[in-house]
């Protein structure tokens, strides 16, 4: 068989397997190989390592496009030793990610810009490179996506569809007060995910003036208890670091005038 025939056969083979990045490699790995002398296995073993890397690329590129975190807030962004030791060792333990396994969640509670949201997003990012599927919203946000769905009659479609990501983290609970009804239907969502999926969640209000979110005792129980049960509990008792910022970037400023 000549070498143009052969390769217009492989060409055809590759793409009915879904193999790209071999179809465009092949031929100058060819080249490479025969001026290396190395082994057919060899030869092989490169192209399909190349293929893996570039489907993982895509594959983590994807689902950073559907967890619509915050791209600038990652760990390379965030200062860990503004955080007290006993927040550090545990977070350093949730980047491996096997929490997610046990369908665990992250409740980090804190003072306005102690840097809550910051960190779980983070959480989040290096999530993704481990290639799990996360959902960053803010809680309003999700409060009015799941009120449509049931307005539409399809709630029960919504949350199946959210059952599907590893992890949902939600911003800022209790950050608006919201009706009856908005909390009615994030308590479903909390409940369908109970030992099922995680949750993780920022909140500025202690588990002790979450009654003011639910609006009802037992409602607030019931949530809580879904929460808690299987939780790391971060306590971010710490000075607004967009303060700190603030006043540093003044002092900077007063210096140089």
């Amino acid at each position: 068989m000549k070498t143009v025939e052969l390769n217009d056969r492989l060409v055809r083979n590759l793409r009915t397997l879904h193999l790209p990045t071999i179809r465009e490699s092949f031929e100058s790995e060819a080249v490479r190989a025969a001026k290396e002398s190395l082994s057919y296995e060899h030869y092989l073993l490169e192209l399909t390592e190349r293929e893996v890397e570039v489907r993982t690329q895509n594959r983590i590129a994807r689902l950073l496009r559907e967890s619509r975190l915050p791209m600038e807030k990652t760990l390379e962004s965030f200062d860990l030793k503004r955080l007290p030791r006993k927040v550090v060792a545990p977070y350093r333990t949730l980047l491996e990610g096997s929490f997610l396994d046990r369908c665990e969640n992250v409740l980090a509670f804190g003072n306005p810009g102690s840097g809550k949201t910051h960190l779980l997003a983070a959480l989040g990012h290096e999530l993704i490179q481990r290639g799990r599927r996360v959902l960053f919203t803010p809680c309003a946000t999700l409060v009015q996506d799941l009120l449509i769905a049931k307005r539409d009659l399809k709630l029960a479609r919504l949350l199946k569809k959210l059952s599907k990501f590893d992890a949902v983290i939600i911003d800022d609970i209790g950050y608006v007060q919201q009706s009856r009804e908005e909390m009615e239907v994030l308590f479903s969502l909390l409940a369908d995910r109970y030992e099922r999926g995680s949750v993780l969640l920022t909140s500025n209000l202690p588990f002790s003036k979450w009654e003011s979110i639910f609006k009802d005792p037992m409602t607030t129980a019931a949530a809580i208890d879904r929460l808690v049960h299987h939780s790391v509990i971060l306590e971010l008792n710490l000075p607004s670091y967009r303060l700190e910022k603030s006043e540093s970037t003044k002092k900077i400023s007063e210096k140089s005038t």
